[in-house]
């Protein structure tokens, strides 16, 4: 079976003026879900945006809407971005001492479980939890803001997710959000990566070109 590698382009990055013509040009240029960074300004030195936009913008657009919780207490908002037509859920392990409570939160909501772990966040943290979760995202930056580089090191961290994954026997995908590009995304892949955020990348200049490239990297990548 070929490995297949999806591609979750940020809005963060995105002109807000034009919000919905851009993630159409990124799904038509071959996006497979889009990528929404929420951020409270307690958890992340940052705002970004909510369940309002969430809401409008999936009147127009079907695609799967990867939600990344950069908040506290994510167990206070789970029904709110479930029912706003969140279809992965994705919370901080940093962000609650109740894991488990959220996980069956986003399940009986019958939402996708995403978990996160920020640079400086062992994976061990969340070995007790990786039976649960359909997609633990690794980050490559220190979620806040957009556009900054990726940490190298974090390479480690994506192989020993994938190990961890494949030891155990487990079926979760492995997402890596921050400072991807042409010139890393290869090595992020190799490591073991199954989801790909960019944004800066993505809504830089020509959409559809810079998805393209990307792509082409991804074939030649996993020899397709």
């Amino acid at each position: 079976m070929s490995r297949k590698i999806y591609l979750s382009p940020s809005i963060l990055a995105a002109d807000f003026s034009r919000l919905g013509e851009e993630i159409q040009k990124a799904l038509e240029a071959g996006a497979d879900m889009i990528h929404f960074d929420v951020m409270d300004g307690v958890f992340v030195p940052n705002i970004s945006f909510g369940i309002p936009v969430i809401e409008s913008l999936r009147k127009s657009i079907s695609a799967v809407f990867d939600i990344h919780l950069m908040i506290s207490e994510p167990e206070k908002y789970i029904k709110d971005f479930a029912k706003a037509g969140g279809d992965i859920l994705t919370f901080h392990i940093e962000t609650t001492s109740h894991a488990h409570r959220v996980i069956s939160m986003i399940k009986d909501e019958g939402k996708k479980v995403g978990v996160a772990v920020n640079p400086a966040t062992p994976i061990l943290m969340i070995k007790d939890i990786l039976d649960q979760i359909d997609v633990l995202l690794v980050m490559s930056v220190n979620p806040g803001f957009s556009g900054q580089r990726f940490i190298p090191s974090v390479l480690k961290k994506i192989k020993e997710a994938h190990l961890l994954k494949v030891e155990g026997g487990h079926n979760f995908l492995i997402e890596v959000d921050g400072g991807l590009n042409l010139e890393n995304s290869s090595e992020v892949i190799t490591a073991g990566a199954d989801i790909l955020v960019l944004g800066a990348y993505t809504f830089t200049g020509n959409i559809t070109e810079n998805i393209k490239k990307i792509k082409k990297t991804i074939e030649k990548t996993i020899g397709k």
